[in-house]
């Protein structure tokens, strides 16, 4: 039972991070990446449909996104999906494809953009919190298991918890540290 509560905190913790790594993925830095657009949704044939899954998209240049969709009856409810998506990049259409270029991060854009890593990752890290606390609650209401199991369940959940926070402020600064680089 105590390994099981241990194993399943771990998994779920994991989880928060990699939540926060997919979060990261879509912030914007100064050059294009590809999973800018992963959570962009396309009204396609009445129902919502991943961009990735329509269209191929590759980077040109660095700096430029190029969508070209399987279907090209589809590349207006694309070009619609990507103003809706609030990406901060204007779609252009020529007719074929779509290009998304990225510009230049500002010192303004690039401080906004660090502000919104340091929410995400702070997020991550209540998330982590919770799960500690749901685990601690579950070893409390353990009856099963003396007070010095529950005290070294106690004590492992904590070095876990210690372990993934550090784990996400060095994703965050990661992540930061590419967004500041000019």
């Amino acid at each position: 039972m105590a390994y099981e509560i241990v194993e399943s905190t771990k998994t779920k913790m994991d989880k928060a991070v990699d939540w926060l790594q997919s979060e990261l993925n879509t912030v914007r830095t100064g050059m294009a990446n590809v999973k800018m657009l992963d959570r962009v949704n396309v009204n396609y044939y009445g129902s919502p449909t991943p961009l990735n899954q329509i269209a191929g998209i590759s980077v040109q240049e660095g700096r430029t996104l190029v969508i070209k969709p399987y279907d090209p009856s589809s590349l207006k409810e694309i070009e619609k999906a990507c103003n809706q998506a609030d990406l901060g990049i204007a779609p252009n259409n020529d007719g074929a494809v779509i290009r998304l270029t990225v510009p230049q991060l500002t010192g303004e854009t690039r401080k906004e953009m660090t502000k919104k890593v340091s929410k995400l990752a702070e997020e991550a890290k209540v998330q982590v919190r919770n799960v500690r606390r749901d685990a601690m609650t579950v070893i409390k209401k353990d009856d099963t298991a003396d007070e010095d199991i529950q005290k070294d369940m106690q004590n492992e959940i904590q070095k876990l918890t210690d372990k993934f926070v550090k784990k996400i402020d060095e994703i965050a600064d990661a992540k930061n540290a590419e967004v500041l680089k000019v």
